[in-house]
């Protein structure tokens, strides 16, 4: 009673028919996937923020010239600006004109900052489980740069041991130079840390144009270089 064994012809179409709907099963996955990636990226595309048209800084300042309390928040947001070296470009300026060491051990460590991003030699030496900061000076022209960061790469014998970035800020043109220090770091002490090492130091901003890239070596000894 309803227990006989299946013709070979009735096993192929049963195993046609569980095949195509398979098939059926895999499109329909594949459908419903293809949807939801594009709904994804409609989601996505209308997270994003429109920009509007980037203008020159003179552009800026000329925008509603005649509207007072517009010009006067202007000159706060801007602060001291020299308009003598604002210039028709977009793209800002940033140059570094100093870099030192600073530690209460000794003097100041002043760097000669390499136009061509290559220190000759060896740049400078620490002490191993000193305190110091790195402090740098720079000066902005053209345009408001947004974003300035710092950034450092250190390997020992081609293994990356320490990276650190700082955002710095966003900064106006003006005639003179911005200082910043760094936070407080420690050189590492012992028979492992000392030696010699290679790093890579970054200026960049927000669109991550690199204003300086210095590649240079270093050492950590048991003491100070002689002066």
């Amino acid at each position: 009673m309803g227990g006989g064994q299946k013709s070979d012809k009735e096993k192929v179409e049963e195993e046609e028919t569980d095949n195509e709907a398979g098939e059926g099963i895999t499109r329909q996955m594949s459908e419903t996937s293809v949807s939801a990636a594009e709904d994804d990226d409609d989601e996505e595309n209308s997270n994003k923020i429109q920009l509007g048209p980037q203008c020159t800084l003179k552009e800026q300042i000329e925008k509603d010239k005649d509207d007072e309390s517009l010009r006067r928040w202007k000159e706060q947001l801007l602060g001291a600006v020299d308009f003598e070296s604002v210039g028709e470009t977009l793209d800002p300026e940033v140059k570094i004109n100093s870099l030192s060491i600073l530690t209460p051990d000794r003097p100041d460590i002043v760097l000669e900052v390499p136009e061509n991003g290559k220190p000759k030699g060896l740049w400078f030496t620490l002490k191993e489980g000193s305190r110091h900061n790195l402090k740098f000076s720079f000066q902005v022209s053209n345009n408001i740069v947004s974003g300035l960061k710092y950034t450092n790469t250190v390997w020992k014998t081609g293994v990356k041991v320490d990276s650190t970035k700082e955002m710095i800020g966003t900064f106006s043109p003006q005639p003179e130079p911005y200082t910043h220090v760094m936070p407080e770091e420690v050189t590492p002490s012992g028979m492992f840390a000392r030696g010699s090492y290679s790093a890579r130091s970054k200026f960049l901003d927000d669109d991550n144009k690199c204003y300086l890239e210095i590649n240079y070596t270093f050492d950590i000894r048991k003491e100070w270089a002689a002066r």
